[in-house]
């Protein structure tokens, strides 16, 4: 069970696999296994895959300080240099995908590649706003009021009905969300990380979700509008987690992303 130390946390990580390296990084309320327990196999014969989980996460523990974009960075970047010779391979997801961008914005020589999944270049618009300070208010209001809306609005509407009624109500029972959920969400309420974009130099596939409501598809145009290497390729019909129950397309486009080396 690694950890490794930054000026704020013991980060808690997973390492698998063989060669070079990959890192995955997840999303507010998600962890290295619930994210990408079955991603992480289709990678570990060719590549050493870490996956850190970021303060509110795992076993992942620190001072309770405010958290922000640019410590979940420190994170990540810490966790990868304890298991692998850098440049790596770097994904991010939702909130782990603006962390990723920061890594390779402000430590270019740490990533090679690199594969933003739903995410977003800013939260100060109305819109984003509005969304995360409901979240927050939920979650301190009613867990399960939380819960039900983080589904209807995570998954498309045609996932929640694949649940059907039985499966709807088994994941509303679950053990979510994570106790220090509150934090992760309240880094999302106030970031920008668009001046960073231009920095980044490394190849860029970006990924969104046309029927994404949590991140809609726009933050990941915008994505793509300024990071100049970058290709878009945009999952129509999905929500924004609908690719956690069925990650086969997602998959399909790391592989071929990697097995090119570039973005074009």
């Amino acid at each position: 069970m690694p950890f490794v130390s930054t000026h704020l946390a013991e980060v808690h990580y997973d390492v698998d696999g063989h060669g070079d390296g990959l890192v995955l990084v997840h999303g507010t309320g998600g962890d290295s296994e619930m994210v990408f327990g079955n991603v992480v196999g289709h990678f570990t014969d060719s590549h050493t895959v870490v996956r850190p989980n970021f303060s509110g996460s795992g076993r992942t523990h620190d001072s309770g300080q405010v958290l922000t974009i640019g410590d979940v960075a420190d994170q990540v970047a810490a966790a990868t240099r304890a298991e692998v010779q850098g440049p790596v391979d770097l994904l991010g997801f939702s909130a782990g995908a603006m962390a990723a961008a920061t890594v390779a914005a402000e430590k270019p020589e740490l990533v090679r590649r690199l594969i933003l999944v739903a995410g977003l270049t800013h939260s100060t618009s109305p819109r984003e706003r509005l969304y995360f300070d409901t979240w927050r208010q939920l979650l301190a209001i009613d867990t399960q009021l939380f819960k039900r809306f983080t589904t209807l609005t995570g998954y498309s509407p045609a996932a929640v009905d694949r649940l059907g009624h039985d499966g709807l109500a088994r994941s509303l029972a679950n053990e979510w969300p994570p106790s220090d959920i509150a934090r992760q969400i309240e880094l999302l309420q106030d970031f920008d990380i668009r001046p960073l974009l231009p920095k980044i130099t490394a190849s860029t596939l970006i990924i969104g979700f046309t029927n994404d409501i949590m991140t809609p598809i726009e933050g990941s145009r915008q994505l793509h509008t300024a990071v100049r290497d970058s290709r878009l390729v945009e999952i129509e019909g999905q929500g924004h987690m609908d690719w956690l129950a069925d990650p086969s397309r997602v998959i399909e486009l790391i592989h071929e992303f990697l097995d090119r080396g570039e973005a074009k």
